[in-house]
């Protein structure tokens, strides 16, 4: 027995799936999954995000045939490309999901498929563009990237740091994450001993998007101690990296108030 695809159509409405459960999904309603490679499985469980589009259809004369192009990227950057086929042509009438891993094999199961003599072997009767999966900007490691998220914005004493929008987003959706140096010691500084650093804290989210906190090191502070700064923009980094290089007076940014504080 083979589950709809078209699920909205018979499911309420849920929160997007991970791609682990997309997965799960998508193998549990093809009939021949087993005969995936075992190496395959093993990359897209541990996919960082998912898409999926139409690929092809033909409806006529009660049969009905589609096929989808389902996507995950990987870590690495990467993506591995899984083709369902979708019909109604056995007997009976039930829809049936068969999974391939190349669009050669699909091109050849479709050919198969009982389907009217005056139907396209495999014209786009509905043309639909397939879903792009962006290619990530970094190297990403899936980890704890919620935890580093709240540690990173934990020590953060400029006022202006991350809205709490932007925060909970990354709080709630972040899925892996790679810290890089961006700017070392900046040439302006004047006070001898001085250290200003920029690091770019980038984050993969479960739909492929990717968000980016800065993060600025210095001792531009009246004792010399180490101090962190962290901004929603690169622009925004910079600009207080030179304030602090190139101010007279050290001057301490005020440190957004805690919990339960003034």
């Amino acid at each position: 027995m083979s589950v709809p695809y078209e699920t909205a159509a018979y499911e309420p409405f849920e929160s997007p799936e991970s791609p682990e459960e997309q997965l799960e999904r998508l193998l549990g309603r093809a009939l021949n999954s087993f005969e995936l490679p075992d190496e395959t499985i093993r990359l897209l469980d541990c996919a960082l995000a998912y898409a999926t589009s139409l690929h092809s259809a033909h409806h006529s004369a009660g049969l009905h045939r589609e096929t989808h192009r389902h996507t995950w990227l990987l870590a690495d950057g990467s993506a591995v490309t899984l083709w369902e086929l979708v019909h109604n042509t056995a007997p009976g009438g039930l829809l049936q999901h068969e999974v391939y891993l190349d669009e050669e094999e699909l091109r050849t199961a479709t050919a198969r498929l009982p389907l009217p003599p005056d139907a396209p072997e495999f014209e786009l009767s509905l043309p639909a563009r397939p879903a792009p999966v962006p290619e990530p900007r970094h190297f990403y490691v899936p980890d704890d990237s919620a935890d580093h998220v709240r540690r990173l914005l934990r020590r953060a004493e400029n006022s202006d740091s991350p809205d709490a929008e932007l925060s909970a987003l990354l709080l709630n959706s972040a899925s892996a994450h790679q810290i890089s140096q961006a700017f070392g010691r900046i040439g302006r500084a004047r006070r001898a001993g001085l250290s200003l650093s920029l690091y770019e804290h980038a984050f993969l989210l479960r739909d492929g998007r990717e968000i980016s906190l800065w993060e600025v090191e210095h001792t531009a502070t009246p004792d010399g101690r180490h101090m962190c700064e962290v901004y929603a923009s690169e622009r925004a980094a910079r600009a207080a990296m030179e304030l602090r290089a190139t101010a007279s007076d050290r001057i301490r940014p005020k440190r957004r108030p805690g919990p339960g504080q003034p």
